[in-house]
């Protein structure tokens, strides 16, 4: 009999979305960074949720209460930023051990509160249970004009590669502090009009493969061109996982204005998109091609 660990993490999500039906009106669904729901005449609605275990995604020895209400909402707006996207209203759900002294939970909050006000969104509601273990989960609505949405599913053969910031970064605990990308996001989609775009949550390789698949391509990248981060590996960079940028597709039409124009953050072109058959690839420093195995955090 086949269970999780032999399916996998998504495994079980192909298997669900084949159980679920939705209408005409749903834009987007299961699939890419955010859900996609009529709106207004200019825009669209993005819906997305995310959870936080205890023992799974965080520990109280390596991060404090307030970094992990922070990073509970920050992985939230991370995901409407990747779609084009500014964040609106939010509830939070909390599951909290009954000893859990009420410090905790005030600092907490402190860290959902404070990023909200931030990035200019409000907290609406939510609910509150025991738990067993801290778990935290929030529910986020944004809003993108129609002409600003951004998915997965459009990187044509000879678009560029790029991503944002450095790579590998999460053993630092940026995991716990960064700051997800929305004005970044705004600035990409009006200068340079991607093709497809998604943030760095299970690692490069893994969410490179999901911008692959949804897009029905292949894609190679240059081992010399990914940027590691101080005191990181490469495997860690393409692995590891959690370094929340953004990862995003040009085609060659809009690249000399990429780099044209200044920013203020760092973008690197590290590949190409190239045929399905040719899967996804790296070359590495001595032009040796290898396959890239899919070797980021997996639930299952």
């Amino acid at each position: 009999m086949s269970n999780l660990r032999k399916i996998g993490e998504f495994g079980l999500i192909e298997r669900m979305v084949k159980k679920i039906a939705v209408d005409k009106s749903v834009i987007q669904g299961i699939g890419d960074d955010t859900a996609v729901l009529p709106y207004t005449k200019e825009s669209y609605l993005l819906f997305t949720t995310d959870m936080l275990i205890e023992g799974v995604h965080f520990s109280r020895q390596e991060a404090t209460f307030t970094q992990i209400g922070r990073k509970a909402l920050a992985v939230n707006i991370s995901d409407i930023a990747a779609m084009g996207g500014v964040p609106k209203y939010a509830v939070v759900s909390l599951g909290l051990p009954r000893g859990l002294c009420l410090r905790a939970v005030d600092d907490i909050m402190r860290g959902i509160n404070t990023l909200a006000q931030e990035y200019g969104l409000n907290i609406v509601g939510g609910d509150t249970v025991r738990s067993s273990k801290i778990t935290l989960c929030i529910t986020l609505l944004g809003q993108v004009k129609k002409t600003n949405l951004t998915l997965r599913s459009r990187a044509g053969l000879g678009d560029l590669i790029f991503v944002t910031g450095s790579l590998g970064g999460s053993r630092n605990l940026k995991q716990f502090n960064f700051f997800p990308r929305v004005a970044e996001a705004q600035q990409i989609i009006k200068k340079f009009k991607p093709s497809a775009m998604i943030d760095l949550s299970d690692g490069l390789a893994s969410d490179l493969e999901r911008i692959a698949q949804s897009s029905k391509v292949g894609a190679v990248i240059f081992e010399q061109l990914i940027p590691v981060s101080r005191g990181a590996t490469l495997n860690q960079a393409l692995f590891q996982g959690e370094d929340f940028e953004l990862l995003f597709t040009v085609p060659l039409s809009s690249v000399r204005r990429l780099h044209k124009k200044s920013a203020k953050f760092t973008i690197s072109c590290i590949g190409k998109v190239v045929e399905r058959k040719k899967g996804l690839q790296l070359i590495d420093n001595k032009a040796r091609i290898e396959r890239l195995k899919q070797k980021g955090f997996r639930h299952f």
